[in-house]
């Protein structure tokens, strides 16, 4: 039965005389603006959406069966660590957070491949975000060295003889203690022959730049096992980041939390402890990443709707970031989506969501830290999914307070999130997606991964039906739910962390 007559029939109108002007923020230092207007792009399969009966299927929400694969990184008997370490290893890490996050854990690899003692590795301001968050503002660093104590020295500074060694000092000249040559996925034997010279002659050795710098393969089960229990144990957030996490999971578990209490005077991070709803059966929710910044869609050469102004706006975007040096440029907009290049939008997501089954009851969580298009873009997710929320709507902004403007604490918490629902999905293949398919191939969650050449296909084909279109996404995600990828060759251990961190039982 439809329990929403009115607001169906107010939100068809909407779509039917949806256009809105959006003025986007150049990313140069220009007060110049782009008007740009964004329209949906496929309006009969929205309408079908929009019209979708109530009621979701049945096995949406199933957890993911036992799959006879277990994690296996525990050490049963560890080994003493050696008596001397062969000096200090500091490395240098930019990219975002699930970048950063890999590099700890390769980090902590090579400090035990040398027998080096690991400072707390330095990340460097992200260049996109401008987020100067340290190692010790997103992790819990105490948790850290405990947890890899068995495995690794590891400090938090070095000491008074070494304290010259900074970010200052390698950017100011070349110098001998740094290593700048580490060619992407090195061997352990190459950080044996051209580092432990370094460590031997002075004690300690900076490696920068320190991103992909290890390799997946051939490397001993030990460090591949250390690997995965630095990514999946060691490498807690810090308590402000976890306990606003559980809050907005718990809130996101009871729909009725607004309706509970004034939510201007509710003790926002303990306002589920005590309340009726810890009694009942918790709600389901799922989690949508939808990454579609500026860089993103401007990287993809894709047309995303927005006609000819979003389309200068963007190229212009591509050749003062890129210099024109962004291979798909080259391919017409349907070569693009068939080749599954193109980053999805919200409406596509929304869409694609909505044939899977989820109706608009679904509690849909929205991890994403800036949409290229604001507001604008969002509304058609929106209209689809009325129930959808985010960091602003479910927290207030006092406790907002302490990640405000933070770029890796938000993603941060939308990966504390993430790993807490009953479903993830991502828009697009990238750190975030990889990281968190890893983690939750690893704890046996439910994870849709899109089959992005099939949906770029799909949505090429402006007369297809909404019952096409659902049964052409349903037949080509029926295995791509979670289900178990034996990582290959040269792919990421931290995707794919069977079988190298996982036994078949």
């Amino acid at each position: 039965m439809n329990l929403y007559p009115n607001l169906r029939r107010g939100i068809l109108l909407s779509v039917l005389f949806f256009d809105v002007v959006l003025l986007c923020n150049s990313s140069t230092s220009s007060s110049s603006s782009e008007s740009i207007t964004i329209k949906p792009r496929h309006l009969s399969l929205l309408k079908s959406a929009l019209q979708r009966p109530s009621g979701e299927q049945s096995d949406l929400w199933k957890p993911m069966t036992d799959q006879g694969w277990s994690p296996c990184i525990d050490l049963e008997d560890p080994p003493s660590l050696p008596d001397k370490t062969e000096g200090y290893i500091q490395v240098f890490l930019d990219g975002g957070l699930n970048q950063q996050r890999m590099g700890i854990c390769d980090a902590v690899a090579v400090a035990k491949i040398l027998n080096a003692t690991l400072v707390i590795p330095f990340l460097e301001v992200n260049p996109v975000w401008q987020d100067s968050s340290s190692f010790v503002d997103i992790f819990d660093v105490d948790h850290f060295i405990n947890a890899l104590k068995d495995d690794i020295r590891v400090v938090k500074e070095l000491p008074d003889e070494y304290s010259w060694s900074t970010r200052e000092y390698y950017a100011t000249a070349v110098r001998e203690t740094r290593v700048k040559t580490a060619p992407v996925h090195a061997s352990a034997q190459w950080y044996i022959e051209n580092v432990s010279p370094l460590l031997h002659s002075y004690g300690i050795a900076a490696i920068s730049p320190f991103s992909h710098r290890l390799s997946f393969d051939h490397l001993p089960g030990e460090i591949q096992r250390l690997r995965c229990r630095v990514n999946f144990q060691a490498l807690r957030f810090v308590p402000h980041i976890t306990s606003l996490g559980d809050a907005l999971v718990s809130r996101l578990r009871n729909p009725l939390w607004r309706s509970e209490k004034d939510r201007k005077n509710v003790d926002h991070l303990g306002d589920m402890t005590n309340s009726p709803h810890s009694r009942r059966e918790l709600g389901k929710f799922a989690v949508l990443h939808l990454r579609f910044d500026k860089d993103m869609a401007a990287h993809s050469a894709c047309d995303f709707g927005g006609g000819k102004a979003e389309k200068l706006a963007l190229a212009k975007y591509r050749q003062m970031i890129w210099q024109g040096r962004v291979l798909n440029s080259q391919f017409t907009d349907e070569e693009l989506r068939s080749q599954g290049r193109c980053p999805l939008t919200p409406e596509e997501m929304g869409l694609l969501l909505a044939a899977f089954g989820f109706d608009n009851n679904t509690r849909l969580y929205l991890a994403s830290h800036k949409v290229y298009g604001g507001e604008a873009r969002i509304s058609a997710l929106r209209q689809v999914f009325p129930r959808m929320e985010d960091k602003r709507s479910l927290a207030s902004s006092e406790e907002r307070a302490r990640i405000k403007g933070k770029a890796s604490l938000l993603a941060a918490l939308d990966y504390y999130v993430s790993m807490h629902s009953d479903v993830f999905i991502s828009a697009s293949p990238g750190n975030m997606h990889n990281a968190l398919v890893g983690h939750r191939t690893f704890e046996n969650l439910k994870t849709i991964r899109p089959n992005m050449a099939l949906i770029g296909q799909v949505f090429l084909n402006r007369s297809i039906t909404w019952v096409d279109f659902q049964q052409a996404l349903g037949e080509g995600h029926v295995n791509r739910q979670g289900q178990i990828r034996l990582r290959k060759p040269k792919q990421s251990i931290y995707t794919y962390p069977a079988p190298d961190c996982m036994c078949h039982v």
